[in-house]
């Protein structure tokens, strides 16, 4: 495992303390419309050395107020504090999954000098298109790089860390014991933040076989399924839902404004708290585009790194919200054991699970 230098993480834990690095408010409009390989063609020829980046999109786009939106806040910050000028970043989103090698590649073939590739679905096409451009620097962000290669980074993220913050305070502040998380996919990255969810809720004292209710809706979009999902869950006695569904989990933070008063949706990937003021308790924090802007400044000092870089709640990768519209509805004691839990887990004295079978076995602190 391979971690960039000590200015990334000074960098990263400065975006924490500012509470966060994502858009405060709705991501910028999409550069470019119309098909996948037409948007990437729309790049020019570089011109005296000019460095230019390029992210290539999953299905979701841009505008899902979430990991894709924060992998584009990176990009952004990139195009203005590296003066990479107005050829100098461009944006594609996939339609199809046959849409990935033909994104790639063309940004590529322009000779863009990094591209990288937002969500895991796009490993294999990261790994034949960066075997046939070895100049080019690629990076995907949630997967590994492939073995071998001395050209990709692999941008993974310590998520259960934060989720597990962020199911503690669910359960400590629950008024009917009861608390819900509904995922996208169900894959092994989604279900890391599931138990470390449930984990958080265990070390407040919750039973989550019996107390904490998990649902996945089967896609990142499906705004319908996203609220229908939540409503199920407030309707069967839980007061706090925790989203990590990409779009469709917007679905469950209108849901929980719908609700009203004690009715708390929980966000992800970015600070979502601005999206229902007072009714997003916290947003569990994926610093995706402080790894997206740091990954693009490298590349451009000449400092590229290939292989695997983790980002943890320690050096900033991950983080909850500062919760702008709800801290002073919680306890003071309870946000005590909060910073104390903080505490523990960045200095690797406690260790959230990562898999379902990890909490199985988990132990909870005593606090």
């Amino acid at each position: 495992m391979v971690k960039y230098s000590r200015r990334l993480l000074i960098g990263a834990a400065a975006a924490v303390a500012l509470g966060g690095f994502g858009c405060p408010g709705p991501p910028k409009q999409a550069e470019g419309k119309g098909k996948p390989s037409e948007v990437a063609q729309q790049g020019t020829t570089p011109t005296g050395g000019s460095f230019r980046a390029a992210l290539v999109f999953d299905t979701g786009g841009k505008d899902d107020k979430s990991f894709n939106a924060s992998a584009n806040a990176g990009l952004e910050r990139a195009k203005k504090e590296l003066n990479l000028g107005e050829d100098g970043t461009k944006t594609v989103e996939s339609h199809a999954s046959a849409d990935y090698k033909t994104n790639l590649t063309n940004f590529a073939s322009q000779k863009y000098d990094v591209v990288v590739a937002v969500g895991f679905n796009m490993a294999d096409a990261v790994k034949e298109v960066a075997a046939q451009f070895p100049d080019t620097h690629f990076a995907i962000v949630d997967a590994d790089a492939p073995d071998g290669s001395k050209n990709v980074a692999g941008l993974r993220f310590q998520e259960e860390q934060g989720c597990y913050l962020a199911g503690f305070l669910a359960a400590s502040v629950s008024k009917t014991h009861k608390i819900g998380f509904v995922g996208g996919m169900k894959i092994p990255l989604i279900e890391k933040f599931e138990a470390g969810y449930k984990a958080g809720a265990l070390t407040a004292g919750f039973d989550p076989s019996k107390q904490v209710t998990a649902t996945y809706v089967g896609d990142w979009d499906d705004l319908s399924k996203g609220k229908s999902q939540a409503k199920q869950q407030f309707d069967l006695g839980a007061d706090v839902v925790f989203q990590a569904a990409g779009k469709a989990g917007l679905a469950v933070i209108t849901e929980a404004k719908e609700r009203g008063k004690g009715f708390y949706a929980i966000g992800v990937d970015q600070d979502q708290d601005y999206l229902a003021e007072g009714s997003v308790l916290t947003s569990m924090v994926k610093h995706v585009d402080s790894a997206v802007f740091d990954t693009i400044k490298f590349a451009k000092d000449g400092k590229f790194a290939a292989g695997n870089h983790v980002f943890s709640m320690k050096d900033g990768g991950v983080s909850l919200s500062d919760m702008k519209y709800t801290r002073q509805a919680i306890p003071a004691d309870v946000l005590a054991k909060l910073d104390k839990l903080t505490k523990l887990v960045s200095e690797g004295k406690v260790r959230p699970p990562a898999t379902l079978a990890e909490l199985a076995k988990f132990k909870a602190p005593t606090l």
